[in-house]
């Protein structure tokens, strides 16, 4: 298994990214961007990569905010997370910087991308759906489905599976009731599944529940990634 770290860029500013992937085979595979948290890349990102690799996929986590830069008290985090997001199509740009990476590699088979997100990643990979990215799918895990930039009809060709904490206090159903809206009238092929008894960051098992509507849950987890293996099923089939 090859898994090191992979420096790339946006404009001027320098990303430290991770790339993991199966170096025992030399044939193209498709290829997965992981977008993190608002804590930074960091494990958690990192240990999704891995877990990518060794399903057969070229895997790349990406780095938000330049310079692997990982913060870990709450507050700093959203602090970063705002300035990010204050300009939309400078957040897309970063999140393409990205795609560009994974796409840049030789591994990757570039017909069949797709990119995946936890919490502030979530909204990353829905973003790059907005945007009309070159991927043929993205997947949210308890990501804002919030955005200044509305998805236009016609653009959005990648296929969407939100996954959703049905107790997050972050995502209210409101939310979730503009998102499917907003993909219908944009003619998107998309599915929200919602988790019962579950809030926000339930993958993270560093989320304790020490912050309220913040915590893990297990079986979420298992069942999330389950839903995303067989949405990549059908993606690249």
């Amino acid at each position: 298994m090859k898994a090191e770290p992979l420096q790339y860029c946006d404009g001027k500013t320098n990303l430290k990214g991770f790339v993991a992937l199966d170096d025992q085979s030399d044939h193209k595979r498709p290829g997965v961007l992981v977008m993190p948290e608002a804590f930074g890349l960091g494990v958690q990102a990192k240990n999704r990569a891995l877990r990518l690799a060794s399903l057969g996929y070229t895997a790349v986590a990406g780095d938000p905010y330049g310079e692997g830069l990982e913060v870990s008290d709450l507050q700093e985090a959203i602090k970063h997370a705002g300035a990010l997001r204050e300009d939309n199509n400078k957040f897309r740009k970063r999140i393409r910087a990205g795609l560009d990476a994974l796409s840049a590699l030789p591994e990757t088979d570039t017909d069949r991308m797709a990119v995946i997100g936890y919490c502030m990643g979530g909204t990353c990979s829905l973003e790059m759906a907005r945007d009309g990215a070159p991927v043929r799918g993205v997947v949210s895990f308890h990501g804002a489905l919030e955005t200044t930039g509305p998805a236009k009809a016609g653009k959005v060709g990648a296929k969407i599976l939100v996954c959703h904490g049905a107790d997050d206090p972050f995502v209210p159903v409101e939310q979730v009731n503009a998102f499917e809206a907003e993909m219908t009238a944009a003619g998107a092929n998309w599915q929200v599944i919602s988790y019962g008894n579950t809030v926000h960051s339930f993958t993270n098992p560093e989320a304790d529940g020490s912050i309220e509507g913040i915590c893990y849950n297990q079986q979420a987890d298992e069942r999330s990634w389950q839903a995303m293996r067989a949405f990549f099923a059908e993606i690249f089939e």
